[in-house]
């Protein structure tokens, strides 16, 4: 990895939802701090999507997505199957474009993340233990009802509204060298990599991606090693937002191609990072968020 080959979204595609998530999603900023650079003894910038709408880049996925829809699809309504941060991005896009959406919770989701959900406009169902018992719901009533089914991860609409990140990133530091990204489903670093693959093919710039994943909950790790997408038995991990049992096909393609590695860190390392963060940085973020700390 990388190899020479795109899939997923074109650069037009990346290029046209950055001018959809605009009219919704903040420009984030990067902020740097001279004790992680004297740490790690080079220039860190973090790209601050926890103080984006919702707390995460999430709405930016699943704005352009809902922004794809024709008539009719609206005014069947649209479904989700989230524990957290893709419920409240398909929450708010859906109220912000005068759609219906219902979202499925696990019963033990997050009190705080069920009345945000709840107040972005949402029909919230509280079902099962699990997200997979939330998506057996969701697809029910899509069965049920014709209503669409917003995937957190697996859809190009969805990778090429993450992938703005990666253009904001090119914009802001334009001399970037590496970029650390965590991995759970795998539709954040599929349209980094897609888009700034891309944006530097016919140039002579050289930017590593990583992906960092969660020792217990590495899925894309699983995947890679064996050639195909996998399916891990059980994760367990502090980073509930990147606690994902398995990828799906296009952004592990994605991955494979334009993905320069994939490492693992351990909750102690997640929480340490956590910590340092919060302390040094002055942020508050969730435990997926500090990965890429973690991994350094």
């Amino acid at each position: 990895m990388p190899k020479s080959n795109f899939f997923g979204p074109s650069l037009a595609d990346f290029e046209s939802a950055a001018r959809s998530v605009k009219s919704i999603a903040r420009l984030t900023p990067m902020q740097s701090s001279r004790y992680f650079d004297n740490l790690f003894k080079t220039k860190i910038n973090l790209k601050c999507e926890n103080l984006q709408r919702t707390g995460s880049y999430k709405i930016r996925g699943a704005y352009n997505r809902l922004t794809k829809l024709n008539s009719e699809e609206r005014k069947l309504g649209v479904v989700a199957a989230s524990a957290g941060n893709h419920s409240q991005g398909v929450a708010l896009a859906a109220s912000s474009l005068g759609i219906e959406s219902t979202i499925f919770m696990p019963k033990t989701v997050s009190p705080t993340k069920y009345a945000a959900t709840k107040s972005y406009g949402a029909n919230v169902v509280l079902t099962g233990n699990s997200v997979g018992d939330c998506i057996n719901e969701a697809n029910q009533l899509v069965v049920k009802t014709g209503a669409i089914f917003i995937p957190p991860f697996d859809h190009p609409d969805i990778i090429a509204g993450q992938g703005t990140v990666g253009l904001e990133i090119l914009q802001q530091q334009p001399n970037v060298d590496t970029i650390l990204v965590p991995v759970g489903g795998g539709g954040l670093i599929a349209g980094i990599a897609g888009v700034i693959r891309q944006k530097i093919s016919s140039s002579d710039k050289k930017i590593n991606i990583i992906g960092i994943e969660a020792e217990n909950a590495a899925s894309v790790s699983a995947s890679l090693k064996a050639g195909k997408v996998m399916k891990l038995p059980y994760v367990s991990t502090i980073a509930d937002g990147i606690a994902i049992y398995e990828t799906a096909e296009l952004p592990f393609k994605m991955i494979s191609n334009m993905v320069d590695d994939i490492v693992t860190v351990s909750d102690d390392d997640i929480v340490a990072a956590l910590v340092l963060i919060m302390e040094r940085v002055k942020l508050v973020v969730e435990p997926s968020a500090a990965a890429g700390i973690a991994a350094l």
